[in-house]
């Protein structure tokens, strides 16, 4: 392998209970801007300062970093004959496709490719389509 597989964290994942309140709580009271949000999904993510990282606010998983990669499928094939695990084959997701592995020591790692590209939003941040940014 020429290239290192992760290319940068992507987002993390935070489960909420309510995606009004969450958004309400991060955007409202601690000034994270909205990137986009998704009902349709039960997901918002806003901005870090510092970072083009997300922070996913999601009502349907928990807590944990996504990793960008270039391929879902062929990473998951490298961290299998590396000695890791594939807990989830890849699938397709409106962006892209996403596969959940760990490696040898247990680590669960979520891999993330945007093939089909970015969501796009309308002035609020609603998820209108999702655009290859390429």
């Amino acid at each position: 392998m020429t290239q290192p597989l992760l290319r940068k964290v992507d987002a993390v994942t935070f489960r909420v209970p309510d995606l009004d309140t969450a958004v309400s709580f991060y955007v409202d009271r601690l000034g994270h801007p909205l990137r986009w949000r998704h009902d349709d999904i039960g997901q918002a993510a806003v901005a870090l300062r510092d970072s083009d990282t997300e922070i996913v606010l999601t009502t349907r998983h928990g807590y944990e970093p996504n990793w960008l990669v270039d391929s879902a499928d062929d990473a998951a094939k490298a961290i299998e004959a590396a000695g890791g695990r594939v807990l989830s084959p890849p699938v397709d997701i409106p962006v892209g496709r996403v596969a959940v592995v760990a490696d040898p020591f247990g680590n669960v790692l979520v891999l993330v490719d945007l093939s089909n590209g970015r969501y796009a939003t309308d002035e609020h941040g609603t998820v209108t389509a999702v655009v290859d940014d390429a």
